[in-house]
């Protein structure tokens, strides 16, 4: 049985400071998959860029410092080796260079499957930026439609930033015209479940409310629980029979999101 560990950090350095680095690495995780991490490793301290007994691989923006980014490590060695979690193969990029520039993707091979950590735009701003997201999410599911065909394990994690379905925020109506909940978004989660993937906690969960994985801190939401369910676990149908169990750790704290889990059983 594997974890795998998928947390948008909002500042690898900041939760760093906070003692929140060695609180995550104390979960235990096989992989560790971090979102928004705002750090080139040239910025990052030994402790984070190699924790003991882990194989660690970043993607980060290419123009502008202290912004997006991803992370994803990986135990190494015997344990690695016993539990078929050696890397042979990683990617950082879907192939469209004005998506794949600002370090929100990495894709890592496995024997058994392929994992994608994933940080996707979040849409506000003006309609640029909602155009990048739209085109990203287009982008991506092509991407892993064409990855499947030769793997057909896929998992992919991430800050999808979008809540998919009513249950998946506290306050639908107030943000249906809101980015994180337009109906143009939310079809794009449509035609990933059409696709054939699964969203592993709704799979668990289908009808279990007010669960969330963010809250805006200006308004003090998470402590009322005024939230969205924008991280995901997807996995492709046929992996889905390896999934075990999926977790919102709602009372990790260190950022504005809090991390998710999966077991995984490779041996199924």
């Amino acid at each position: 049985m594997i974890k795998i560990i998928s947390w948008n950090v909002n500042g690898i350095r900041a939760i760093h400071k906070k003692g929140k680095w060695a609180e995550i690495l104390a979960e235990d995780p096989d992989i560790l998959c971090l979102q928004e991490t705002k750090a080139n490793p040239d910025q990052l301290g030994e402790d984070i860029l190699h924790p003991p007994g882990y194989e660690s691989f970043f993607d980060f923006p290419k123009v502008k410092k202290g912004y997006s980014g991803v992370a994803i490590y990986v135990k190494t060695g015997k344990v690695a080796a016993t539990k078929k979690i050696q890397p042979q193969k990683v990617e950082y990029i879907m192939g469209v260079p004005t998506l794949d520039d600002e370090g929100r993707l990495i894709a890592v091979y496995f024997e058994n499957f392929c994992l994608i950590n994933v940080y996707f735009p979040n849409g506000g701003g003006g309609p640029e930026r909602l155009k990048y997201k739209l085109d990203f999410y287009k982008e991506f599911l092509k991407f892993i439609q064409k990855t499947r065909k030769t793997q057909p394990n896929i998992v992919f994690c991430g800050d999808i930033n979008t809540a998919h379905n009513e249950i998946d925020l506290a306050r639908p109506k107030e943000n249906s015209e809101n980015t994180g909940f337009l109906p143009i978004e939310r079809a794009w989660l449509d035609e990933v479940v059409a696709a054939g993937y699964v969203d592993t906690f709704r799979y668990f969960f289908p009808t279990t409310a007010s669960a969330y994985t963010y809250w805006d801190m200006k308004t003090f939401a998470r402590e009322r629980n005024v939230g969205w369910r924008i991280d995901y676990f997807f996995v492709s149908k046929e992996f889905l029979p390896h999934i075990k169990s999926t977790k919102i750790h709602e009372d990790f704290f260190g950022s504005d999101h809090c991390p998710i889990s999966i077991e995984v059983n490779l041996d199924k």
